[in-house]
């Protein structure tokens, strides 16, 4: 005889939703395995579960839900209409914890897992595929999620676990990340190739005191530098455009819209002079970081010991402007 309704069920309809997936999570696998073979003790047997184990997680799941799943005739069963209609939604259910547990099997493995890295604009072009095809040269078949954006974005994200690794300047300094300074680079003055400044090799920042800047956006570690800069040679930049992008803002130089603090770019661009900067130190500090605390997948580290040994050598012909100085 079949009941499709039992009574006093343990969860009601307005059962708290975590409760319920606590309560019914580590039967469903029982559940499922008893469906597919309709038997008891063959399922126990493949489950390699004891059998009153097994008989008595179904009478607790079917009492939790207040519904019979199975038609029962001695060890044999069938499931009832109710029990299919479930076994539908468990088999999902169970398929997509499978196909999660394959996934983060896969990241963590040693060979072929995968490492988030995030990195700044400006290291995307030349910095960064000089750096993977380096590490991929002992670990040909690890994969790389990138991100690129600018500091703050990337501590948000290492913050989320969205990333492992982020290269970022200025380098962090909070008491939930590990951070280590890896390299640096020499900010130029960018000017217009028709500017009263172009024929020079060096200048003081307080000669582009009474100039327009273009920089970028507020929130962006680069902008951050060169406001402390200017302020550092004793003014505040008039700002006539903010962008997103390091080679934007040397195009909008190159059109006459102002002048701009930037590192050195991959290739010279025609239309403009990078002159050196004297009397203060006009450097972004490039470091690695990553939330503390949490334990690396062996890609991971990796990946990390390979950061961590390029110090002083991760940028490409790092602190050299393009006329040599």
């Amino acid at each position: 005889m079949q009941h499709q309704q039992r009574s006093a069920p343990r969860l009601s309809r307005n059962s708290d939703a975590e409760d319920i997936v606590t309560l019914l999570a580590p039967r469903l696998a029982y559940f499922a395995g008893v469906a597919r073979t309709e038997h008891v003790t063959r399922a126990a047997q493949e489950m390699q579960i004891p059998q009153s184990t097994l008989s008595r997680a179904l009478v607790r799941l079917e009492r939790d839900l207040g519904v019979d799943l199975f038609a029962r005739r001695g060890r044999t069963v069938s499931l009832t209409p109710a029990g299919r209609t479930f076994l539908a939604s468990v088999e999902r259910a169970l398929g997509e914890v499978e196909r999660a547990a394959e996934s983060v099997r896969a990241d963590a493995d040693p060979a072929t897992g995968k490492v988030a890295f995030g990195f700044l604009h400006t290291m995307g072009s030349e910095t960064v595929p000089g750096l993977l095809r380096a590490f991929r040269a002992d670990h040909p078949r690890v994969r790389f999620s990138l991100v690129q954006n600018y500091g703050e974005a990337m501590i948000e994200r290492l913050r989320a676990g969205e990333l492992d690794l982020c290269l970022t300047s200025p380098v962090p300094d909070a008491p939930d990340l590990v951070a280590r300074r890896l390299d640096e680079q020499r900010l130029r003055l960018v000017v217009p190739d028709d500017h009263r400044l172009a024929t020079r090799k060096r200048v003081r920042l307080t000669e582009a005191a009474d100039e327009a800047f273009v920089t970028l956006e507020p929130g962006y570690g680069l902008r951050r530098i060169t406001d402390d800069l200017c302020q550092e040679a004793g003014f505040k930049p008039r700002v006539a455009f903010e962008g997103e992008e390091a080679e934007t803002l040397r195009g909008l130089v190159a059109a006459g819209l102002g002048v701009a603090l930037l590192p050195p770019p991959a290739v010279p661009r025609p239309g403009v002079v990078e002159l050196t900067v004297t009397g203060q130190r006009a450097v972004r500090e490039i470091g690695v970081a990553w939330l503390g605390g949490h334990p690396d997948t062996p890609p991971v580290a990796a990946f990390k010991e390979f950061l961590l040994s390029r110090k002083g050598r991760l940028l490409p012909q790092a602190g050299i402007s393009p006329s040599g100085d």
